[in-house]
Formats: C-alpha cells, structure tokens, sequence
C-alpha cells in the first residue's frame, strides 16, 4: 500500500507537467545563422506549434563555435521543454572533432524526435567518364589519387561523405576543401574538381539544367525530389548513409511525458501535407520519428562519423 502511494505521488507531477505544458512561450533554439537550412525548418515548424499549443513558439539563432554554443545554452536550460534544440547533424559530428566540449552529447540532453532528413547527391562535372557509382568506384581504382572531390571544409557533412566513400568503396580519391560549399560548386561547374558530396537543394536546378550529372544519393531510400536517381545503397554500397538532419533534442531530465507529449506534437505538424509539401520542395524527406527511434539514430550516427574520422585522419576543429 505504501509503495503504491509513493508511485501515485511519484507520477502525478510529471503527468500534471504534460498536462500544462507548455505553460509560456517556447525558444527554439538554432545553432546557426536566419535563412540556413536548419532556420528554414525551425521557421516552418514555429508558427504550427504555436497554433497548436496556444504559447508562442520563437525561434533563438545562436550561431557560432561549430554549433557549441547555441548547443552548450540548450545543455544548461532548464528541464521543463520550455528551451529546445533544433538539432542538426554536426551534433553527432562535433564531438569527434573537439574533444574539450563545454557540454556532454548524450548526458546533458534528451532525445525527443527527427523532423528531417536531407539527402546529399554525389555530382560530377559531365568531363568526369562515370553514369554512376559503380564507374566512379572503377575510375578510382584505376587511378588512384587522380580523381579529387571537393567540400564546404573539412569535418564538414559533405568531406565526411566523401571520406565515408572511400571507406566503403575501396578508394582514395582526394580531398579538396574549399571555405564553403559555394565555391567548391563553383569549381565543380569548372571542372577544378571531379566530384562533390552536394546538398540535393542547390543541385537540382544543376542537374535538371545538364551542368552537372547525378549518381546517386546518400540516403537509404530515394529523394522524394529526384525519385530517378538510386541511391548509392541500391548501386553496391550497402547501407551507405550521409544526410544532413534536423531534430528537436530537449535538455536532460526533462520529464519524459513531457518529451513524449513534444514528440507527438511534433511529429503530427511534420505529417501534415502542407509540411510534407513544404520540405519537399527544400529537397527534404518528413521523418517524425519515435524518441527510441531518434535516440537509437543519434547513436548510430554518433558512432559512425567516429570511426570515418579517425580512419580518414580528420583533424579537428
């Protein structure tokens, strides 16, 4: 009887949490500049939250650090998911590039659901002999160290695609960093560089306009963008996975049906045709995952870029 009485007194704030919650406005935290990806999608989420909820949802970029810092000030907010992180996927990244954080990736916060996943498009200049994977793995081997791919700089998603492709594929091609993703395109349309690991966004009116050729994409299933191109998993590399993300992760001991009632909420706003429609067309597949689901996906990815980092011999940040 005891016990049961503690159990009762034990739930009954964390269910009266979920049931008030939120109680005032929510900052969503953006670990970079207005007008990027990840701002893009916080913005689209906000103002369906705050529909949905009755409180203001706001948007808090806080750029800088490689995402330390708009990361380290969700860290060390309070636990009542009033404060949450809009997550990209340098989350899973950063920690193998800096080993000081002032923060602890998985200690310090709480996994509540993926909203997106953004599939890179490996592209080539048209010079380059390869219609696809399997002839790009070929013309490497053939001649190693003669085909190059360029990125937005290194550590960042699009070397750590192409540093995952060597892995798998067998290969070396090298790798030529350029400060910023911009002018690594640049170069690509001039033929300076064979390959780039690209975002789909900006290379798709590319492709679509003959300036450049697409391979494959980096996710497990096909964009739902450009549903013709395969992805390098169905051309031989299985399981090859490198996209960007976004999630929303909330700080530790945040009481979970708090975590649960976010989650829910959230992922019902990413399942709406309007949001579906809306990420789409930012060349962008709704996730809207489970916590376990997410939490297992921060894990995995976690582990994964550890281990292409310390092979490839990226330095850090």
């Amino acid at each position: 009887m005891h016990n049961y009485l503690f159990l009762l007194i034990f739930f009954i704030p964390l269910t009266a949490a979920a049931q008030t919650y939120p109680s005032k406005s929510v900052r969503l935290v953006v670990p970079f500049a207005a007008g990027g990806s990840t701002d893009i999608v916080a913005r689209t989420l906000a103002p369906r939250l705050t529909e949905m909820w009755g409180q203001t949802v706001v948007v808090d970029n806080r750029p800088g650090g490689s995402t330390v810092i708009g990361t380290e000030i969700v860290a060390k907010s309070p636990p009542d998911g009033h404060t949450l992180f809009i997550t990209p996927a340098p989350f899973t990244i950063v920690p193998s590039l800096l080993k000081k954080l002032p923060y602890d990736p998985i200690k310090d916060f709480e996994p509540v659901t993926l909203i997106n996943t953004t599939p890179l498009v490996v592209v080539v200049h048209p010079g380059v002999p390869a219609k696809n994977i399997k002839e790009l793995a070929a013309l490497a081997k053939a001649k190693p160290g003669a085909l190059n791919f360029g990125s937005s700089g290194s550590g960042g998603s699009n070397h750590l695609a192409g540093e995952l492709f060597n892995s798998m594929a067998g290969v070396k091609m090298v790798h030529i960093p350029y400060k910023g993703n911009a002018p690594a395109l640049v170069d690509l349309l001039g033929g300076h560089v064979d390959v780039v690991f690209n975002g789909l966004t900006s290379a798709i009116p590319l492709i679509r306009g003959g300036k450049l050729r697409a391979l494959g994409m980096t996710s497990l299933a096909r964009a739902g963008a450009m549903p013709d191109v395969p992805t390098l998993d169905e051309q031989g590399l299985k399981g090859f996975l490198a996209v960007a993300w976004n999630g929303v992760t909330a700080p530790a001991r945040t009481p979970r049906d708090v975590i649960n009632k976010i989650n829910a909420d959230v992922s019902k706003v990413v399942k709406t045709a309007e949001m579906i429609e809306k990420l789409k067309a930012d060349g962008s597949d709704p996730a809207g995952y489970t916590v376990e689901q997410y939490q297992k996906f921060l894990r995995d990815e976690t582990a994964k870029w550890a281990k292409v980092i310390t092979a490839a011999g990226v330095k850090g940040l």
